[in-house]
């Protein structure tokens, strides 16, 4: 499956949420959200009754386009969630937190989980003092996940980190700014990730 290159604010005005793929223009007035509230390319017009499975489509786009997965690496975080002991949608949701790429993200390391992929990639990252390339590393209770020596000058790095005064951090997640290294405590409750969706729903899609 290709990658989106389309224009990223046409994704969140589609799924009629903020996805964070802009960075700090998500956070402004300048978010496609705050000036058009329509998705793209519908008409002011009176909507359709939309049905049981667009409603569960919808919801599965809304996370996979929020954690930038495609749709095989998507079912394969579901499966994995289905094995376990728990309630599958939020087993899922706490799996797709503790990737590496989005605690990059929620450390405020980068600005979107798309450069956070990349600072993974490019080795710029270290989980317990070691370096990890692998974006969809699964990182555990009490890692620890720093930026490199080398790479704490980064322009990039050091603008994202801006951000962390308006919008903070999860509770989950701590985080020293000035070292440029942060803390996975503990894994998430449900009520505690960010995310409206409806996890059940995407359940209910692949239990079809």
């Amino acid at each position: 499956m290709p990658r989106y290159l389309g224009p990223s604010c046409r994704l969140c005005r589609r799924e009629g949420m903020k996805l964070m793929l802009k960075g700090d223009r998500c956070l402004g007035n300048k978010c496609a959200i705050m000036k058009k509230k329509l998705p793209p390319g519908q008409l002011p017009r009176r909507r359709r009754k939309v049905s049981e499975y667009g409603m569960q489509l919808r919801e599965k786009q809304k996370v996979k386009r929020y954690y930038g997965l495609f749709e095989k690496q998507f079912k394969r975080y579901f499966e994995i969630a289905s094995r376990r002991k728990g309630i599958t949608g939020e087993i899922l949701l706490v799996l797709l937190e503790q990737r590496l790429d989005n605690v990059v993200f929620r450390m405020h390391f980068a600005s979107s989980r798309a450069m956070a992929r990349q600072l993974v990639r490019h080795g710029h990252v270290l989980v317990n003092g070691k370096k990890v390339d692998i974006p969809s590393y699964f990182v555990r209770e009490s890692d620890e996940v720093e930026i490199k020596e080398k790479s704490k000058k980064l322009i990039p790095i050091l603008e994202s980190m801006k951000s962390e005064s308006k919008v903070g951090t999860v509770p989950w997640i701590e985080v020293n700014p000035d070292n440029l290294k942060g803390k996975f405590l503990y894994l998430p409750k449900r009520e505690e990730i960010d995310l409206p969706v409806n996890e059940q729903i995407i359940v209910e899609l692949y239990s079809k």
